[in-house]
């Protein structure tokens, strides 16, 4: 017969009724259910048909272990036994009964391992959803701080991305006299090169900024209600208006050359889309990496510049020595490149094998970077 559980709000206590009796035996243990750390462990005492257990008073969640035990083998529900399973939540010394159930530990990791493996998959998305209004409100004031006081104001945000690729176009164009694709002429280069700035210019803005947005910010991280994860997402987006920019500049200049403008180009979203997943995930990374190790920024601007010259963006594909080409292939941010000239230069859909590639390790790497920003991210305070 199952075990019957009441809760006495007035004292606060828990009579539970026919518990557990498979030992010599018995007591329990409470938990914090989100961290599984250990609270306490009450008394251990002889079977009987009753058994009181008070909740502490402090304000919060916790799970309580009831089961049988002897001195030898110790708790049999870290046995695999089946034991009584309590959950109770406190607020403002008023306690609440969540649920009491049977249950055993194998059960109890095999329900936590689905709802970690749930959170990972939504809970970034939601992040981001829920404080949608907040993201755009921070974007909205990055963009504006980081012009407002010069003579071009916002006009700068053009004159930016439109000064680098002129840079290098005269480098590698004009200089070196590198060609890319078919069209071998000088314009035909400006559309390759502004096509593979376009994803890299996004990305590597945020990159570059997200070891510092942590420190910048450092008085929102000990405010409990603003959530910091949102930083680093902040720079990505505030990252896509440049890119906005340039984007417009390439559609002027594709236009005026080509004199049309390709229906391949709807292809955008499926490129975008994995381009702001995977930058946020490795922004995520580094700002919460940066908190700790404040050489990081120098360290990524190195690295930016390295990444830059190892992905075919200012040279054709075809200079690559073949056992290196195998290597450099696997880079995301090439398989970008590659998909934003297809759609945009070559009248083409991006190569299906390298878009789920990308799509997956976008994915892998969103995950995996807001997982590492979550789990860093009580240190944060005792460190800034």
């Amino acid at each position: 017969m199952p075990a019957a559980v009441q809760l006495d709000t007035a004292t606060r206590s828990l009579t539970i009724t026919g518990p557990p009796s498979e030992g010599p035996l018995l007591g329990y243990q409470i938990y914090d259910p989100d961290s599984g750390t250990f609270v306490l462990e009450g008394p251990w005492q002889q079977p009987t048909s009753t058994l009181q257990i008070p909740i502490p008073p402090e304000r919060g969640r916790y799970r309580i272990y009831v089961s049988a035990l002897d001195e030898t083998n110790g708790w049999a529900w870290a046995q695999n036994q089946p034991f009584l399973l309590i959950e109770v939540s406190v607020d403002h010394g008023h306690a609440t009964l969540i649920e009491h159930r049977t249950s055993t530990l194998r059960a109890i990791q095999t329900r936590a391992f689905f709802t970690a493996a749930r959170k990972a998959f939504t809970l970034p998305v939601e992040t981001i959803w829920t404080n949608r209004s907040l993201i755009r409100s921070m974007v909205r004031r990055d963009i504006m701080a980081r012009y407002r006081g010069s003579a071009g104001d916002l006009l700068w945000a053009v004159l930016n991305p439109l000064l680098l690729m002129a840079t290098y176009f005269f480098v590698f164009g004009v200089v070196l006299q590198s060609r890319l694709g078919t069209d071998t002429s000088k314009t035909g280069f400006v559309l390759y090169l502004l096509a593979g700035m376009l994803p890299w210019l996004a990305f590597s803005e945020a990159v570059g900024r997200s070891p510092y947005v942590l420190l910048e910010h450092r008085n929102f991280i000990k405010k409990l209600v603003f959530p910091v994860e949102i930083l680093p997402i902040t720079q990505t987006f505030a990252a896509l208006v440049t890119q906005a920019f340039a984007l417009g500049i390439f559609v002027i200049a594709l236009v005026v050359i080509r004199g049309s403008f390709p229906v391949t180009a709807l292809w955008l979203p499926a490129l975008l889309i994995p381009q702001i997943l995977f930058t946020a995930g490795i922004a995520w990374f580094l700002a919460a990496l940066g908190v700790f190790l404040r050489d990081l920024g120098q360290i990524i601007g190195f690295l930016l510049t390295l990444w830059f010259f190892l992905t075919p963006i200012c040279y054709p594909e075809a200079s690559l020595p073949a056992p290196a080409a195998a290597i450099l292939t696997k880079n995301p941010i090439y398989a970008l490149v590659r998909g934003y000239r297809a759609i945009f230069l070559e009248a083409s859909a991006p190569s299906p094998d390298s878009l789920w590639k990308l799509w997956l390790v976008a994915c892998v790497v969103f995950i995996a970077g807001y997982a590492w920003f979550h789990k860093l991210r009580k240190s944060f305070a005792d460190v800034v």
